[in-house]
This record gives C-alpha cells, structure tokens and sequence, in this order.
C-alpha cells in the first residue's frame, strides 16, 4: 500500500459522496435546528438552556453552510460559517459573562426575574 493509495482512501472516507448524499445532511441541519427553537419555544424558564438552543441553531446553520458550500464546492460558505461561529463564540462569552454578573448581584438566573434589568 502506497501513499497514495493511503490519500485516496482517506479522501474517500471525508468526501460527502461516500456513505450519506446530501439530502441526509440537510435533513440533519433541518433536525439540529428544530431541536434548538424547540428548546427556546418549550423552555423559557432557564437562561442557561435558551443560550444553548440558540448556539443549537447556529451551528445546524453553519452545518448546512458546509454541506452546500461543499456540494457547490465554493468556499464562501465555509468562509460565512467560520465567521458565524467566530460571532457565536462573542456572543457566549458576553451572554455568560453578564449572566454572572446578574446572579452576584440577585442570586438567581431565573428568566421571570430578568424584568428587574430595566432601568
């Protein structure tokens, strides 16, 4: 077994032709993102679980993002979901961050007492 036969392999293992067409993969996005607005729609009590469900989302977006920018085989998408995520990882650290800061000072994270932010 040569290197090359070793490349081709391998590029046969990761190639989005070999064992899953495209349908399967946009099926998935689809289910990845109904979980996350499920998760928002059905829990609206826990902070913690409505910062993942929206992380949920944009993930299965940047998935399909791939997956098309894959099957086109144009890099823009994959460009446009690596800013995504570079946006998505902002957006956690600030969302943790003043989720901290408002239990030290309420001792509760719970949505119903998020009103209390207001001016």
């Amino acid at each position: 077994m040569n290197i090359q036969n070793i490349i081709d392999y391998i590029t046969q293992l990761i190639s989005i032709n070999y064992n899953l067409n495209v349908t399967n993969y946009i099926t998935l996005s689809f289910i990845l993102f109904i979980i996350g607005v499920l998760g928002i729609i059905i829990n609206r009590k826990n902070i913690i679980i409505l910062l993942m469900s929206i992380e949920l989302m944009l993930l299965s977006i940047n998935f399909l993002l791939i997956t098309v920018s894959t099957l086109l085989d144009n890099i823009h998408g994959q460009v446009f979901a690596l800013y995504i995520l570079v946006v998505a990882a902002a957006e956690s650290a600030i969302g943790l961050s003043i989720l901290i800061a408002y239990y030290r000072v309420r001792g509760t994270i719970s949505v119903k007492f998020t009103n209390l932010l207001k001016g």
